[in-house]
């Protein structure tokens, strides 16, 4: 233990780096999520083909070669951002196609009815996806939610392998310096769970409190 108190501020500035780019990459999955799923309902043919390309691209190329895809291929032609901007993006797109299909399972369980009774009333398509089915779906969902965002929280390890300073990358230099990889990497992995768990106990929070009675 005398290993992690004397690098403590170490770790803890590792782990407060894995939250940030958790909660900045989750708050970017979301966004796009929520429209790539959108345009997977959408009655438009061309952007459900181009929302299903989205998802099965990244739901079958790993993260680690897209994070080395952004981080040493994109800057030999030009396209460059710093090092813990390009992990936001990464993980953001990538989370993006699990959210997306969280997300449209919620929307698959809205009623059709509901659907066509907003289009009766004169609402677009936009509308009735904005105003009445995207709230009643994102309130069923919050546990799928959830458990994406448990998964980013797991992957932002992966950002260690390009060099972005998180607590995985803190705990290997921790390791390198004092050759106790135990402690430290027990610990490390410690941290993660506690992050993990309070994700899981907040959605649950938060999924009895939205939930939507039948």
């Amino acid at each position: 233990m005398s290993v992690l108190t004397q690098h403590l501020p170490q770790l803890l500035d590792g782990l407060l780096s894995t939250c940030l780019l958790m909660v900045l990459s989750f708050a970017g999955s979301l966004a796009i999520g929520v429209l790539v799923a959108a345009a997977r309902v959408s009655p438009v043919r061309s952007l459900r083909a181009a929302a299903t390309g989205y998802v099965e691209l990244f739901q079958n190329i790993p993260l680690l070669v897209w994070l080395l895809l952004f981080v040493f291929a994109l800057p030999e032609v030009g396209v460059i951002f710093p090092l813990f901007t390009t992990a936001v993006i990464v993980l953001a797109l990538y989370e993006a196609a699990y959210m997306a299909e969280a997300i449209r399972s919620g929307i698959n369980s809205v009623g059709r009815g509901q659907a066509e009774a907003a289009r009766s009333l004169g609402l677009t398509t936009p509308q009735t996806l904005r105003h009445v089915v995207l709230p009643q779906a994102l309130r069923s969902v919050v546990q799928p939610i959830g458990n994406v965002l448990i998964a980013l929280t797991m992957n932002t390890s992966l950002a260690a392998a390009v060099g972005v300073v998180e607590l995985t990358h803190a705990a290997n230099e921790v390791n390198l310096a004092e050759a106790q990889p135990i402690p430290v990497f027990v610990g490390a992995g410690l941290a993660y769970m506690a992050v993990t768990l309070t994700i899981g106990l907040t959605t649950g929070l938060i999924e009895r409190k939205v939930a939507i009675v039948r």
